[in-house]
């Protein structure tokens, strides 16, 4: 993982913005939002990308606590009238140290729009807490959606867990190790499926010079194994679809095929999606309607529900709600 500053830059450059291109206010707003992400001001770019996207036809429960203890909440974007739909368990990224729920409503709105039911919490946060506080607080809200899933709108059998960047191997970890649902009386075989947007998998040894990540992870292979979800696979996960960007110089692309392969050796299901000249960001924000050009993220991550959905019938139509 690179410096922060590193990032941000990409992130221009990969969506490879041009003021000529958008003429809509909203698309401005994007815009003006990436050259406040280049000093360091994320909020702007999601304030921008949020005024953008469809909102019509679903329903929004913003702020629903889920752990008391822990000030944690929840926001839930689904259809109207949603019923036995399908559920989208989605963590951020953010290098485990920053990131907001907040700030991925476009991709909440965008999935709802189609059908799915999505869930955005919150976790804890590194140097706060380690792997395991994050960890559990990940697992706790697959419990809560797995305890609420009909009073939502969705079903407990059509429960995927989805996350980017660092969000992408806290979702693959709950597909991976069974210790952190186990605690909630789940596993990963009750989840319907993982959906991987450029996502950290396999990453051991970590270099001397991520000193965030070893203060996460620990200092030792052996210690750092147990954050690498590739260490867990046995053949008994459920199905992944691992997306990635060729041009991506943040989390390599080399993460999503080894997974891929190591689930192949396994005999699992999982499908493999690499997108050339795309980068991290662009990845994740392509699920966006104005960025969708770079990367039909939002039409394969909906064929994959479709295709692997346990309960009822859905083919990802806009409004689709059953």
């Amino acid at each position: 993982m690179t410096g922060r500053r590193a990032v941000v830059v990409r992130v221009s450059e990969n969506l490879g913005f041009r003021l000529s291109t958008y003429r809509t206010s909203g698309l401005l707003l994007l815009v003006l939002g990436s050259v406040f992400l280049l000093s360091g001001c994320q909020t702007f770019l999601f304030a921008g990308l949020n005024t953008t996207d469809e909102h019509k036809g679903i329903d929004v429960e913003r702020h629903i606590v889920f752990d008391e203890q822990r000030h944690l909440a929840l926001d839930v974007y689904r259809p109207a009238h949603a019923e036995h739909a399908p559920i989208v368990v989605f963590f951020y990224g953010g290098d485990w140290m920053r990131g907001k729920r907040q700030w991925y409503r476009f991709a909440g709105a965008a999935l709802a729009a189609r059908g799915v039911i999505v869930v955005i919490p919150d976790y804890r946060k590194y140097p706060s807490v380690k792997m395991d506080g994050f960890m559990q607080d990940a697992a706790r809200a697959v419990a809560w959606t797995h305890d609420h899933a009909v009073q939502i709108g969705g079903d407990p059998q059509d429960i995927f867990v989805m996350g980017h960047s660092a969000g992408g191997q806290i979702a693959a970890l709950l597909a991976t190790d069974p210790a952190w649902l186990e605690a909630h009386d789940m596993q990963p075989r009750d989840l319907a499926g993982f959906i991987g947007l450029a996502g950290v998998y396999d990453f051991v040894p970590i270099a001397a010079k991520e000193k965030d990540m070893i203060g996460m992870f620990g200092k030792t292979p052996m210690e750092q194994r147990r954050a690498q979800p590739i260490s867990f696979l046995h053949g008994n996960e459920p199905p992944m679809l691992l997306l990635h960007g060729t041009a991506d110089h943040e989390v390599d692309p080399s993460n999503s095929k080894s997974l891929a392969q190591a689930m192949q050796a396994q005999h699992e299901d999982v499908t493999l999606k690499l997108y050339p000249g795309v980068g991290h960001e662009a990845l994740l924000l392509s699920i966006s309607r104005p960025l969708r050009r770079d990367a039909p993220t939002l039409d394969d991550v909906l064929a994959f529900i479709h295709a692997h959905g346990k309960a009822a019938p859905f083919d990802g139509s806009p409004g689709t709600a059953h």
